[in-house]
């Protein structure tokens, strides 16, 4: 594959349920162009994709209903770069606990995530977080009923935890946030804060992956 510059990526923000309107916005903010992806000729041109908050289960059923499911499964196991944010974490996740039977995993990341773990105990919660790799005041985190990572394989990098805080009950320590290769997801909603750094860091993966790949 030819190498892109920046001004030729384009990272689609999947548009079936979620906040898309703001992960486009704040994508457009860090320099690249950013695109609605619901048909599979869509997801054909696009160099990178972000899954939003929602619900996980419905996104799923969406996914096979707009023949998404496969072909966006088959980009981000070629290497795609991604990033989930809540509901895109889950299905990011290799394995989901709480899920329905018949819900559906685009994978991507060596993770064990349990779906809906802050609903049992909040169903919001905000929190500052500090993330590897991203330097400055710690991130202002928006948890809505989200989910949490039990379980990381070895190729995982955790990028952050939620500190012992008051009001943090059982997600005291639980890991929001992690890295696998091209891939990202956090817990939170990086695009209700206007906090950019998050979407800075994905779209640095993203432009790394195209100048990187050949194959």
């Amino acid at each position: 594959m030819e190498s892109k510059t920046g001004s030729d990526l384009t990272v689609g923000v999947l548009a079936l349920q979620g906040d898309v309107r703001e992960h486009l916005a704040a994508l457009t903010a860090c320099g690249l162009r950013a695109a609605p992806v619901r048909r599979p000729a869509e997801l054909d041109a696009i160099d990178a994709i972000v899954l939003p908050g929602g619900e996980s289960t419905t996104m799923s059923r969406l996914l096979e209903t707009f023949e998404l499911l496969e072909p966006l499964r088959a980009r981000i196991a070629a290497g795609m770069p991604a990033y989930g944010s809540c509901a895109g974490m889950i299905l990011l996740a290799a394995e989901v606990l709480d899920g329905r039977p018949d819900q559906q995993q685009l994978g991507g990341l060596d993770v064990v995530v349990r779906r809906n773990a802050f609903g049992r105990q909040v169903d919001s919660f905000e929190t500052d977080l500090v993330l590897d790799g991203i330097g400055g005041d710690p991130i202002r985190a928006v948890f809505i009923r989200a989910p949490w990572v039990e379980k990381t394989g070895a190729d995982v990098e955790i990028l952050a935890t939620v500190p012992a805080v008051s009001g943090a009950g059982a997600a005291a320590g639980q890991v929001v946030a992690v890295r696998q290769g091209r891939v990202l997801a956090t817990a939170f909603h990086p695009e209700l804060t206007g906090d950019r750094r998050m979407h800075a860091l994905f779209c640095d993966i993203v432009r790394e992956a195209a100048g990187g790949d050949h194959g």
